[in-house]
């Protein structure tokens, strides 16, 4: 039993490090085939007055007049050093520089994640414990159209009414000027985009809530229960809800990057300076060393909760645990 562990995670490490691998592989090849200049992101405008001679040595200093594939083995051979190379726009280390912003994409996507994961359970069990009632038809009507909304779209109204209009709250940034050490003035000006990324994401685990409590209530179980005199209440928490639990539990570990793209388009909208608007200015500028770090980071996180999701369904869920028990005991 030992022995199958161990092999059952030596493939998990092993898928990682592939995956990871392919990624890294891809989005080199991609950003760098891609239209642009990325001296441009280094010198900005004083290349348009380079000579072909002083392109050249430009070129060469960064490491660009090379084939991709050598680029890209000097790129993992630094990389396994623990060196991702400069940022061409801020002219530093890129660890030193995704350092300085991930403290706030945590805080704002952190704490988002932690309210969707609270309230999208709280609304589910609601809206099933109110089946078909005004209640649950309204929540399911403006849920479903809340979560059609575009996360661009609906910040930029929330700006305009919230920001603008009514000069209740900041439009932009995590903190004001001189005030960075001030966690009064920093929830403030995250009350905006955090609204945005938990109404965005709140109905759509809900409404999975929902449905999945309502298939454990159809269940053959819940009418035994029914007929030994169980209350509606008990059957719903001690039962239903029970059972409902394992399946949102690997949903939400899936839904991490989810919530962590949305995060991010959020960032970019309100200026908020963290790993999404970092994102956006390394695309734009070809700053390639940035961009391949943030893009393994954002790739390592997806693989990491997809494989999570899928050993808490394997550990938790009693009917996927008897399933691997009985191929064990088959192989044996």
């Amino acid at each position: 039993m030992k022995r199958n562990r161990m092999v059952y995670y030596g493939e998990k490490i092993l898928v990682f490090i592939l995956s990871v691998f392919l990624l890294s592989l891809a989005v080199f090849y991609v950003s760098r085939l891609a239209p642009g200049d990325p001296l441009v992101s280094y010198y900005g405008d004083r290349v348009e007055k380079m000579s072909p001679q002083e392109r050249a040595w430009a070129e060469d200093r960064l490491g660009l007049n090379a084939p991709i594939h050598v680029q890209y083995a000097r790129w993992l051979r630094d990389a396994f050093q623990g060196d991702f190379g400069i940022s061409y726009k801020y002219k530093m280390d890129v660890v030193e520089v995704i350092s300085g912003r991930i403290g706030n994409t945590l805080l704002l996507g952190g704490t988002g994640f932690l309210l969707i994961f609270a309230l999208s359970l709280l609304l589910g069990v609601l809206c099933a414990w109110y089946e078909d009632r005004p209640l649950d038809r309204i929540v399911c009507k403006i849920g479903t159209a809340v979560s059609c909304i575009p996360e661009f779209w609906l910040a930029l109204v929330f700006i305009l009414l919230f920001a603008v209009s009514l000069g209740w709250l900041p439009s932009s940034g995590a903190y004001s000027v001189g005030k960075s050490g001030d966690w009064g003035d920093r929830l403030h000006h995250l009350i905006l985009p955090l609204s945005i990324v938990v109404i965005n994401h709140l109905w759509y685990y809900a409404y999975m809530v929902r449905n999945r409590i309502l298939e454990e209530v159809r269940a053959d179980y819940v009418l035994l229960a029914k007929s030994k005199g169980l209350t509606k209440k008990r059957i719903m928490f001690r039962h239903c809800l029970r059972s409902a639990i394992p399946s949102y539990l690997s949903i939400m570990a899936v839904s991490v990057p989810h919530v962590l793209g949305g995060t991010y388009i959020v960032e970019a909208v309100f200026s908020y300076p963290g790993l999404g608007t970092l994102s956006y200015e390394s695309a734009r500028y070809k700053d390639y060393n940035l961009l391949m770090l943030l893009c393994i980071l954002s790739g390592v996180l997806v693989i990491l909760c997809s494989m999570a999701a899928q050993i808490i369904n394997e550990r938790i869920d009693p009917r996927v645990r008897g399933q691997e028990e009985t191929s064990e005991v088959t192989k044996l």
